[in-house]
């Protein structure tokens, strides 16, 4: 099971970034990220609701799916969609494979994990990987603006692994990822709205089928469907590991970045990928695989 939420994240989301893309033009980005996560929030709950599943966080757990919402379905996309008038969707999918770190760090500060040897090998060779993919990109011309783009997709992966504890807490405390979900995408939604009325930012309607095809894609799969696995996968394997599949996302972005926008491969980037899947295989080895590299003593070998 746990491998299937794992590539049907993997698979989602390495997807994702692209429609991101297409929706950066004529509407401003916050209602762009209003529009996806209203209408994510609206099939979500009627969804729930058809199905008998419907359930009402209880007033405890209000501020704590506010939290979720404020993490995961707003303010982090903000950045995200401000981040792709900067950058290649590709290379916003390998920032945000970041969250590796980020949830490995954060998960010790905030719930006492430790941080084992394998996931800190994994994280330097998936981050190894993903410096020499991209490499090129941020030492020729243009540099600045792809660095302008580095901090935004860095913020957004921060407040993304934020929103990744608070929903590990609401889900220890009987908070399913499917209720949590439905209202924070709700509860997004209109944070998102009163930030456009309050800033006088101007309401367009999206004409373009591209764009709204785009916009549905995000909404039903990238945020239903994908934050829903995710989190599922939080629940079951922890942070740290369900957060590696986010190394794995650029491989998909570049798979198509590859057909649609000619990425170009090269021995560095391809050297690049080679290590990020090694540290994929290094995370997801057997707790104990390191000390059975090591080398076995005499007396070890005499038992």
């Amino acid at each position: 099971m746990t491998l299937i939420l794992y590539i049907a994240t993997v698979l989602i989301w390495g997807t994702t970034w692209i429609a991101i893309a297409l929706q950066v033009g004529d509407v401003p980005v916050m209602v762009s990220v209003f529009y996806r996560f209203a209408t994510a929030g609206v099939v979500f709950v009627l969804g729930l609701a058809l199905l008998g599943r419907l359930q009402v966080p209880a007033a405890r757990q209000q501020k704590w799916v506010l939290a979720q919402a404020l993490c995961l379905f707003s303010l982090n996309f903000l950045c995200f969609y401000v981040a792709a008038g900067y950058l290649a969707s590709g290379v916003i999918s390998v920032i945000f494979s970041l969250a590796t770190i980020f949830n490995a760090v954060n998960a010790r500060i905030f719930f006492g994990d430790r941080v084992s040897g394998k996931t800190l090998l994994a994280g330097l060779l998936g981050l190894s990987g993903l410096a020499l993919l991209f490499a090129g990109d941020l030492s020729g011309a243009g540099a600045e603006d792809a660095w302008i783009g580095i901090a935004l997709a860095g913020c957004g992966t921060l407040m993304f692994s934020f929103g990744n504890m608070v929903s590990r807490r609401n889900s220890a405390n009987g908070l399913t990822p499917f209720t949590a979900n439905a209202w924070g995408m709700c509860y997004g939604a209109l944070f998102l709205l009163t930030l456009i009325f309050a800033t006088g930012t101007p309401i367009i309607l999206p004409r373009d089928p591209v764009y709204l095809g785009a916009m549905l894609y995000l909404a039903v799969i990238g945020s239903v469907v994908g934050f829903t696995t995710y989190l599922v996968m939080v629940a079951r394997v922890g942070s740290a590991k369900a957060a590696y599949a986010t190394v794995m996302f650029p491989i998909v972005a570049l798979a198509i970045s590859t057909v649609f926008e000619g990425y170009v491969w090269g021995l560095m980037n391809s050297a690049g990928l080679a290590l990020a899947l090694c540290g994929n295989l290094v995370m997801f080895a057997p707790a104990d695989w390191l000390s059975r590299l090591r080398p076995r003593t005499r007396s070890q070998n005499a038992a």
